[in-house]
C-alpha cells in the first residue's frame, strides 16, 4: 500500500479530475501547504505530489519513506534536485501538455497590446465614441504583428509553438542563442543582436540559476525598437526593477506578463505598481490553465506515478 501525499490539489481548477492510481494505495489530499507544513506532511509517504509547495533540502531530510516526487508542472525549480539525487528519490514533471495554452495566451498578450486593445475598450466605457461623432477614432496607436519582428528566448516545445504561430502572422524571427555565448547553433542569432533588433521579446525558458535575470537594466538598455516584453515563462527571469524603470523611461514600448517573481506579489512590488500603466496586462498565473491542458496535467500525472510503481518511470527529471 502506497501513501501518496497532494499537497497542493488547489492548483488544479476544482473542475478538474484527478482520477485515483490504479494500484493500491492512501491518498491523502491536502488544499494548501505552507513551506513550514511540508516536512511534517510528506514524514511517512511513499510518494508526493507537489505543484508549487517548496521540497527543500530540510523538508525532504525526515522523508525516509519517499521514493517519487511526482511534480504537477513543467518546471521543477521547487525541488532540490540535488537532494533527491543523493536520496535516490525519482523525480517526474509534466510535458508537452501546454503546446497550445501558452502560445495563445502569449499571442493573446501580444495582440491586445500591439493593437491598444484594452485602453480602446475603456475609451468606449467612458464615451470617447459618443464624443467623436463620427464611427471611429484614434486615441491610441495600433500596429500589425505582420512584417514586425519577433525574437524568442527559450526554443523548446513552447517556444517552437509560438515561432509557428508567428510565422502564420507574417512575422519574422529570430530565435536567441544563450546569453554570452558565441557558439551559435545554426538558426540561433546571439542573445545582445535579439534585444537591439526585436519589435516583439517572448520569453519561454525554465528559471534557473543561468537563466535569474536574464533580463535585466543592462538588456533593456540594448533595446532599439522599443520593444513589447511578453513573459508567460517565470517571473524571476525579468530584473522587475528594471522593468518598472524601462516603462518610466519609455525603453519598451509594453509589457504583458502572465507571472512575477513571488506569486502572488506584494502589494508594493514593482509588478503591482506598473498594473495599471496603460501599456501593462498582467495576468495571475493563468497562460497553462486552459480546463483542456489542466485536464492533460492531470491525466499525465497519474500516469506518470502508476509508470513510476510499475518499474518504468516517464519525465524523470535530473
Amino acid at each position: 500500500m502506497k501513501k501518496i501525499v497532494f499537497l497542493d490539489r488547489d492548483t488544479l481548477s476544482p473542475e478538474t479530475v484527478v482520477r485515483a492510481p490504479a494500484f493500491p494505495h492512501d491518498l491523502i489530499v491536502h488544499a494548501r501547504t505552507t513551506p513550514e507544513e511540508v516536512a511534517a506532511r510528506i514524514a511517512d509517504a511513499d510518494i508526493v505530489i507537489s505543484n508549487k509547495a517548496p521540497l527543500r533540502r530540510e523538508s525532504l531530510a525526515g522523508a525516509t519513506r519517499l521514493s517519487m516526487i511526482a511534480v504537477a508542472a513543467t518546471g521543477t525549480d521547487i525541488v532540490d534536485l540535488a537532494f533527491a539525487r543523493e536520496r535516490g528519490i525519482t523525480v517526474s514533471n509534466i510535458r508537452g501538455y501546454a503546446r497550445h495554452t501558452v502560445p495563445e495566451h502569449t499571442f493573446a498578450l501580444m495582440l491586445a497590446l500591439r493593437r491598444s486593445i484594452l485602453p480602446y475598450r475603456q475609451s468606449v466605457l467612458d464615451g470617447r465614441w459618443q464624443e467623436a461623432a463620427q464611427f471611429c477614432f484614434f486615441d491610441h496607436p495600433i500596429a500589425d504583428l505582420g512584417g514586425s519582428t519577433l525574437g524568442i528566448i527559450g526554443y523548446g516545445t513552447l517556444g517552437r509553438a509560438v515561432g509557428r504561430i508567428a510565422e502564420a502572422f507574417g512575422m519574422k524571427l529570430l530565435i536567441a542563442g544563450r546569453k554570452g555565448e558565441d557558439n551559435l547553433k545554426p538558426g540561433q542569432t546571439p542573445f545582445d543582436n535579439v534585444m537591439r533588433r526585436a519589435d516583439v521579446i517572448t520569453l519561454h525558458c525554465p528559471l534557473n540559476a543561468e537563466t535569474r535575470g536574464i533580463i535585466g537594466a543592462r538588456e533593456f538598455a540594448l533595446m532599439q525598437r522599443r520593444p513589447i516584453l511578453i513573459n508567460t515563462s517565470r517571473g524571476g527571469l525579468v530584473d522587475e526593477l528594471a522593468l518598472e524603470q524601462a516603462l518610466e523611461t519609455d525603453r519598451i514600448a509594453a509589457a504583458g506578463f502572465d507571472v512575477t517573481d513571488g506569486e502572488p506579489p506584494a502589494a508594493d512590488s514593482p509588478m503591482m505598481r506598473i498594473a495599471a500603466h496603460p501599456n501593462v496586462i498582467i495576468t495571475p498565473h493563468v497562460a497553462w490553465a486552459s480546463r483542456e491542458a489542466v485536464q492533460a496535467l492531470a491525466d499525465q500525472l497519474i500516469e506518470n506515478i502508476e509508470l513510476f510503481v510499475a518499474g518504468t518511470p516517464r519525465n524523470v527529471v535530473g
